[in-house]
């Protein structure tokens, strides 16, 4: 034991952006409007979510490259500029998601307005990102504290929400009623398998190999399995238990599906205690979320072009959009759950590349996936490119 857990982390870091605002929205609209019925699509994004951050967490292992820095020496010079503005597209996405979601936390919890708390939002994730020069275990440790203050609050809110074991069982069962539940399942999609932290999980494995010999680096790859399985398994328990949880209180139409509805459900049906836990446990995940959606951002710039924006000066521009969006008094539910949609599209220009450099032996050497990995990885990818392309279809009146 005392030989493995200085080889994990990298995983728990990366699990944050599976349980950042964005999913608690897209969470609790799925709950609010269609009870427990998507949560197959939690399920399923999160198991997904797991091959993808393997796969990423092995590559950086194997390569000593991360993804965005195998691109660029393997994919043509047009297609790594592609790839990497629209990883810059998809990094203020994000951004809007964790900004707008701790806002309203802070709103929330003690009265302050939007625009000022997205400001203060900025300031503390920078503040967190300056732990990382310090060395990236503390970095990892402050992450894990605020994830363990995400996990306590739903817990707490899950084991007073009184829900209805059938109902839970029956959306474990695939099945969509309708094109909002579509919309909502790749906002679910988007807000788990996320783009930035396929990039960032490679750079952050690359950063173990303080051993470069052949048995090392296989223990290191066994390691990875290990953190990925745990850090991911608990990121899914927290996305089950949140729509879970908003299919209990607020299911029905009981009591709207924003998060500012929430946090008022919360409060009624559960007690204060329970608004109180969702508030700090939403405030947790955006101010977690930010820090690493800003490390993610720093990786992929200097991967793909080999360039590097001071953090201060990369925090200021991704999080313009999300500012403009608290600003003008945009929903910031209804901005946080288009986000991921968004999000759901940046996905396979991710994720096509890992699984292609990944399944290659001249990349990755004995390391290289299996055939069955592969077109597992492969399968993962056509879903999500398929249900983009219906959703898409389906927006444009298709």
């Amino acid at each position: 034991m005392r030989g493995a857990l200085p080889l994990l982390g990298p995983a728990f870091v990366a699990s944050v952006a599976y349980v950042d605002p964005g999913n608690v929205a897209t969470d609790v609209q799925g709950g609010a409007r269609h009870g427990y019925l998507l949560l197959w699509v939690v399920l399923a994004a999160n198991l997904m979510a797991m091959l993808v951050q393997y796969l990423s967490a092995k590559t950086g292992i194997a390569t000593g490259r991360n993804l965005a820095e195998l691109c660029r020496d393997h994919l043509p010079g047009w297609a790594t500029v592609g790839l990497w503005l629209q990883a810059e597209l998809m990094a203020m996405a994000t951004d809007l998601a964790e900004f707008v979601g701790a806002a309203v936390a802070l709103d929330l919890l003690f009265g302050i307005p939007p625009l000022s708390a997205g400001v203060i939002t900025g300031a503390v994730s920078l503040g967190v990102l300056a732990l990382r020069p310090r060395g990236y275990r503390r970095f990892e440790v402050t992450i894990v504290g605020l994830l363990t203050v995400v996990l306590l609050g739903f817990l707490y809110a899950g084991l007073h929400s009184g829900a209805d074991p059938g109902g839970v069982a029956r959306g474990l069962v695939p099945s969509l009623v309708g094109g909002d539940s579509l919309l909502l399942a790749a906002g679910i999609v988007g807000a788990t398998v996320m783009p930035h932290a396929i990039y960032l999980h490679s750079a952050l494995s690359q950063e173990r190999l303080h051993l470069v010999g052949e048995s090392e680096r296989r223990r290191l790859v066994g390691a990875q399995r290990v953190d990925v399985t745990v850090a991911m398994g608990m990121a899914a328990l927290l996305n089950l238990g949140m729509l879970v949880v908003a299919a209990a209180v607020l299911g029905g139409g009981r009591g709207g599906d924003t998060l500012e509805a929430a946090h008022t459900a919360f409060g009624s049906v559960l007690g204060r205690g329970a608004a109180v836990a969702f508030g700090l446990a939403l405030l947790a995940s955006g101010l977690a979320a930010s820090s690493v959606g800003t490390l993610a951002g720093q990786v992929v710039m200097q991967g793909f072009i080999r360039r590097r924006l001071p953090v201060a000066l990369r925090r200021a521009v991704t999080m313009a959009p999300a500012l403009i969006v608290l600003g003008v008094g945009v929903d910031p539910t209804r901005s946080l759950v288009l986000s991921q949609v968004v999000l759901s599209f940046g996905i396979p220009f991710a994720l096509i590349p890992l699984v292609v450099l990944s399944s290659r032996r001249a990349v990755m050497g004995r390391f290289a996936n299996r055939r069955a990995t592969t077109l597992a990885a492969a399968a993962i990818a056509v879903v999500i490119v398929t249900l983009n392309t219906v959703l898409l279809g389906q927006t444009l009146g298709l």
